[in-house]
């Protein structure tokens, strides 16, 4: 990790209706949450949130299930997620956020923004997937992506690196240490994440979604990006719809690319109304 872009701001807990949630709080001015994908942590926007933080109060947290936040029984839901989001944005005492999500943490995002307008100012949804009934049934059995079951010769940490590592940039090690070191946090089964998404009827929620939304697409993702028209094409009651397509971006776009992130957010913030 570059030494610039190390984490600072103040790391807390907060006593939740969902638990004890883990975050990380840096900055000042309006307010900004961060939600990871699957199976990450707040640790994904390590390098993002400091950017960030010049101009907003950012809140990076590990949602429920995952990092140090507390865990989730199965089967896990994007609605359990959300709930967890909205326990530590009512705690922290916040309202008018903007919640910006990276994949799973995507799919979290809309169910906030749908459930609980009156807490949501705009989103940021980065390699947000879509799921529907076709998806649904297409994953019915769990999507793969992450599913090494535990051996005892530990064979099944290089089988979670070699699935993540085609998706990853060449020569960046440093990047599937992190992803390893979240997807074994205690208590975390890696694909409930994942079966989570394919559970959520995103067709039936999306629509909720009345805030202004940026889309932000990483061309490099082939699992998010074909999804990108339309997630689009389903914020029917969007105020505001835009589009950022970071080229090279892949599925660590948060690590990799976070100063073309910032400006693309920044840029979306500044020009909407106060």
């Amino acid at each position: 990790m570059n030494e610039n872009h190390r984490p600072r701001g103040r790391f807390g807990y907060a006593e939740t209706p969902s638990g004890k949630i883990h975050f990380r709080d840096e900055g000042a001015g309006s307010a900004c949450l961060l939600l990871h994908q699957t199976p990450r942590s707040l640790d994904e926007f390590a390098e993002l949130q400091p950017l960030l933080a010049h101009n907003h109060r950012t809140i990076a947290m590990d949602m429920v299930g995952f990092g140090t936040s507390p865990t989730a029984p199965s089967p896990h839901t994007i609605e359990l997620m959300a709930a967890g989001a909205v326990d530590l944005i009512e705690s922290l005492g916040l309202d008018n956020v903007t919640v910006i999500g990276h994949h799973t943490g995507a799919a979290v995002a809309i169910e906030v923004a749908a459930s609980r307008p009156d807490l949501t100012s705009a989103l940021v949804l980065s390699s947000a997937p879509w799921t529907d009934a076709e998806f649904r049934i297409k994953h019915a059995d769990g999507p793969g992506v992450d599913d090494a079951i535990a051996k005892t010769d530990g064979s099944h940490l290089m089988e979670l690196w070699a699935m993540r590592a085609p998706f990853y940039p060449p020569n960046r090690p440093d990047l599937l240490d992190r992803f390893i070191r979240d997807a074994l946090a205690p208590g975390l089964d890696p694909v409930e994440g994942h079966r989570a998404c394919a559970r959520y009827r995103m067709e039936e929620r999306i629509g909720l979604v009345t805030t202004p939304v940026l889309m932000i697409g990483a061309a490099a993702d082939p699992f998010a990006m074909p999804d990108l028209p339309r997630v689009r094409e389903a914020l029917t009651a969007s105020r505001k719809v835009e589009t950022v397509i970071i080229e090279d971006g892949m599925i660590p776009l948060m690590e990799t690319h976070p100063d073309e992130v910032a400006r693309a957010i920044e840029s979306f913030l500044s020009r909407l109304p106060n």
